[in-house]
């Protein structure tokens, strides 16, 4: 059984945690199984997250009416001026490498400047997208909390 977990944790295929649920019928995990799933799925949804509206960015295949007013005049700028595909590009590394599971310290490293943007900007610019601003920044401090000890070095007072 522990085999079959590390490999699932290894892996990170979500068909494998049905197939373990389904074929050992146990669902009475420790809390360290319970973290590592949690970890797991914000880990994939965060990384799904940012690699979609990543590539948007690019594609355009989500398309829907500029807000008004300044925030509207705001991403009328990024978009005139490319800076869009500039954080389209940070946005799908972080979001690819969030997804494949590997270098997650740097693609949480990158991705905090942009989830910073999108939370200024739906607190001051534009209300109405400030609940799944608060939900990717909620998912980055999952992630970042578990993987704390990889950022221990920059916390250091006197280098």
């Amino acid at each position: 059984m522990i085999a079959y977990m590390d490999y699932f944790y290894r892996y990170s295929c979500p068909l494998a945690l049905a197939h373990f649920c389904c074929a050992w019928g146990d669902l009475n995990f420790t809390g360290d199984v319970r973290m590592k799933i949690v970890v797991l799925i914000v880990r994939l949804l965060l990384g799904l997250v940012f690699f979609v509206f990543g590539l948007n960015a690019f594609l355009q295949f989500l398309k829907g009416p500029l807000p008004g007013g300044l925030a509207g005049q705001f991403v009328q700028a990024l978009f005139q001026s490319h800076y869009v595909l500039v954080v389209g590009a940070v946005q799908v590394i972080g979001g690819a490498l969030l997804l494949i599971n590997r270098y997650v310290p740097l693609a949480l490293t990158i991705l905090g400047p942009v989830i910073v943007n999108i939370l200024l900007f739906h607190l001051l610019l534009h209300h109405e997208g400030l609940g799944g601003a608060l939900m990717v920044a909620v998912f980055w401090f999952v992630l970042f909390f578990h993987y704390r000890r990889y950022f221990s070095g920059i916390f250091t007072a006197k280098a």
